[in-house]
């Protein structure tokens, strides 16, 4: 079916006209962790069907949003990454997430669709730009079947899939609840290490500086 375009001569519309379409951002969400194969893409976004994917995938390669390249650590393996140009949507999204995030759940919703990662992408991109100067850190987490890490240095706070390409500086395991739980402010760190719902390989100061920056603000405190 060929794509329905809004036609008009606005930036509105033709941003619309690449990213309007259903599951389009969810796909840019999913690459805002890092690159993805096509597999994988279909396995976090399993609704969509591989002919949808492959046209939005398209569509996107088109308008020089992704470009898709080989893996460092496997040549012979292609997957989708953003470009510069691409992640000049993160900011916009990351505004959408703020925005939506005080929208009333509707019943609806699937929350087993649930993810750290993505709890971790929004809260990242929330932290204060000061908060990795001068101490670079790189947190890895395993919180149920899934694997993230969070860098934070002089660059930003960001958060991407797998277990990092270095070494980390503090390790957590855990499961979905609870790492929600603590991203709420509900019970601290110290307080999951004591009781057993979550262990730690590395300092405890690392631990509570993870979980200052994995954790939700008012937008007040987003914008001091």
């Amino acid at each position: 079916m060929p794509k329905r375009l809004y036609g008009q001569l606005c930036p509105i519309a033709r941003s619309l006209d690449v990213l309007g379409e259903r599951w389009t951002l969810l796909i840019v969400r999913e690459l805002l962790l890092g690159p993805r194969r096509f597999k994988e893409l279909l396995t976090l976004l399993p609704a969509m069907g591989t002919n949808r994917l492959a046209e939005r995938l398209q569509l996107l390669e088109r308008s020089g949003v992704v470009v898709r390249r080989a893996l460092p650590a496997a040549s012979d393996v292609r997957a989708y990454e953003l470009t510069a140009y691409g992640e000049r949507l993160r900011p916009l999204l990351i505004e959408l997430a703020t925005w939506g995030n005080e929208l009333p759940i509707d019943d609806e919703i699937d929350p087993g669709t649930a993810r750290a990662e993505l709890i971790a992408l929004y809260l990242a991109e929330q932290c204060p730009p000061q908060a990795g100067r001068g101490r670079p850190e790189t947190y890895r987490f395993q919180v149920g079947d899934e694997v993230f890490h969070v860098t934070v240095d002089d660059a930003g706070v960001h958060a991407r899939s797998g277990p990092g390409p270095v070494a980390a500086d503090l390790v957590v395991t855990c499961d979905l609840t609870t790492f929600d739980a603590l991203t709420r402010g509900e019970f601290g760190p110290a307080e999951a290490v004591a009781s057993g719902v979550l262990t730690a390989d590395g300092d405890s100061g690392a631990l509570t500086r993870a979980f200052e920056i994995l954790r939700y603000r008012t937008p007040a405190a987003t914008a001091a």
